[in-house]
């Protein structure tokens, strides 16, 4: 049973895919700058290929009309400072990067613009001054907000009964985890649900961590998006199905290493949009004066292989309004 919607964000991309070499002074070929996270490109798997998809759909081709310029700091916070820096000594004409390497980037540079994708809360990260007017040198996308967050907790809440206890994983070292505990706290509590925040610093910490869940008598998990628990998919989604933990994962890549259910926006279409908004700035926009985006359409991803293994039903309307179910 397939109905996959790719997200479909406001102000959706032209129906012409623009060259935007042609806005360049002859001879200029704009430099991109991009920050990631992990420690290679092979590590940001899915999210770098589309990336460079995003380029090619907008009429870049590295190389001929634009060089790319990627750092990979491997989830150091060190290694985050200095790599921002060093892109901004190149003067590029934008930088780029997700939740927390925007952050390092807009602490090097208040002037050169910036491009974000996956952020939690621009506002609250000091990014932008509003959602409609950033007012700065950032602007970009957001996926996550409380709606967001409230909605897979009231999942979980359809699919276990008596649910109470859910757990919330994060990472305190990444600077956008402060975020998603007070927004997850806060559905939480207009749900009737308790939230308890547990932290795992280091992939070695997490069976810690879901020990501690269990000794808690947690009913479910869901965690921070991004950065290290990305990361860490794979032995999240084993642990919480070793614990007997139903587990809402928060984009298809985080479903798919084996989580009961994701609910998010399209995370792949979203980072080949992304570069429409550098497209845009290349041809004279002000970051200040785009506003920023949110998905319009979530997917929501069913697993029945792993509710029966946790034994669990899931309700027939949550079935019949999932995007993809795998039986």
């Amino acid at each position: 049973m397939r109905r996959r919607e790719f997200v479909t964000l406001i102000g959706g991309a032209a129906a012409a895919w623009p060259l935007g070499a042609l806005a360049q002074p002859a001879g200029k070929i704009p430099l991109v700058g991009y920050l990631w996270h992990a420690a290679s490109a092979e590590e940001e798997g899915p999210y770098y290929n589309a990336l460079l998809e995003g380029f090619a759909r907008y009429g870049y081709t590295p190389g001929r009309n634009v060089i790319l310029e990627h750092r990979f700091p491997n989830e150091n916070r060190e290694q985050f400072k200095r790599m921002a820096a060093e892109l901004v000594s190149l003067n590029p004409d934008v930088l780029m990067g997700g939740a927390i390497g925007s952050s390092y980037l807009k602490q090097a540079t208040s002037t050169i613009p910036i491009v974000f994708m996956f952020v939690p809360d621009p506002v609250g990260l000091k990014l932008v001054e509003s959602i409609a007017r950033p007012g700065g040198n950032a602007t970009g996308l957001v996926t996550f907000g409380r709606d967001l967050v409230g909605k897979r907790l009231q999942f979980l809440k359809e699919i276990v009964a008596g649910l109470s206890r859910v757990a919330l994983l994060i990472n305190s070292d990444q600077p956008t985890s402060r975020v998603f505990v007070d927004e997850t706290q806060a559905a939480g509590t207009e749900l009737g649900i308790s939230i308890q925040v547990f932290d795992a610093r280091s992939q070695d910490a997490l069976t810690r961590a879901f020990d501690s869940m269990t000794q808690s008598q947690m009913q479910g998990v869901i965690t921070a998006s991004g950065g290290t628990i990305f990361q860490w998919r794979e032995t999240i989604a084993k642990l919480a199905l070793e614990r007997r933990l139903p587990y809402c994962a928060f984009s298809r890549e985080t479903f798919e290493v084996g989580a009961l259910m994701s609910y998010g926006a399209d995370q792949i279409e979203m980072c080949r949009y992304s570069v429409s908004y550098v497209d845009k700035i290349l041809k004279g926009a002000k970051p200040s004066e785009l506003p920023v985006q949110q998905p319009t359409k979530l997917e929501t991803l069913i697993n029945l292989k792993v509710a029966k293994a946790l034994g669990v039903t899931i309700p027939p309307k949550l079935l019949y309004t999932a995007n993809e179910v795998i039986e």
